[in-house]
């Protein structure tokens, strides 16, 4: 079975703990700015994540939001290994759990037996990517709209990372996927 948490998610399976020695930070706050619906449909790449067993050596990860009736499609993919080795891919369904932000999801993986709740921790559209996060703050995705993040847009992002309250030194940077 190939299923895959940008995970956005983006790249954004359940996950556990792969390998940390540090705790889990404490849980984040809530997200309070609103992002607009539109803001996450399309393909979210994987810049950073927090070490998760689900996606151990998974490099070049993507993921692709599409809009449907009740909330979104969304198809998670990744290369175990290397951007050359065949996609492992994980598909979710997501609906959104706070209009008043539209910040905080549900996804529903394996036909809806599975499910967990991310947050969108923060984003900067403009620069084009965002954080996303669970809100017991043990995993977290940095997602960029473009392959490549710019380093300065990337360093802010880093930054707003370790403001939440995250340890920066445990992120994983895989490979970026090939556009």
């Amino acid at each position: 079975m190939r299923i895959l948490p940008f995970a956005l998610c983006a790249v954004l399976a359940l996950a556990l703990p792969a390998g940390m020695s540090a705790a889990a930070p404490a849980p984040p706050p809530a997200p309070t700015d609103r992002i607009e619906l539109t803001k996450m449909t399309g393909r979210w790449y994987e810049v950073a994540r927090l070490p998760n067993h689900t996606q151990k050596d998974c490099q070049a990860g993507v993921s692709d939001w599409a809009r449907d009736a009740d909330g979104y499609d969304v198809l998670q993919v990744c290369h175990r290994g290397s951007v050359s080795a065949p996609p492992t891919e994980w598909k979710a369904k997501a609906k959104v759990l706070d209009p008043k932000t539209n910040a905080k999801f549900k996804m529903s993986f394996f036909g809806g037996l599975v499910s967990q709740e991310y947050w969108v921790l923060d984003h900067k559209t403009d620069q084009g990517w965002l954080i996303l996060g669970t809100p017991n703050g043990k995993y977290l995705w940095l997602m960029s709209q473009h392959p490549l993040l710019g380093a300065g847009a990337k360093a802010q992002a880093v930054a707003r990372i370790k403001q939440l309250g995250y340890d920066v030194s445990a992120l994983e940077y895989p490979q970026p996927a090939r556009n």
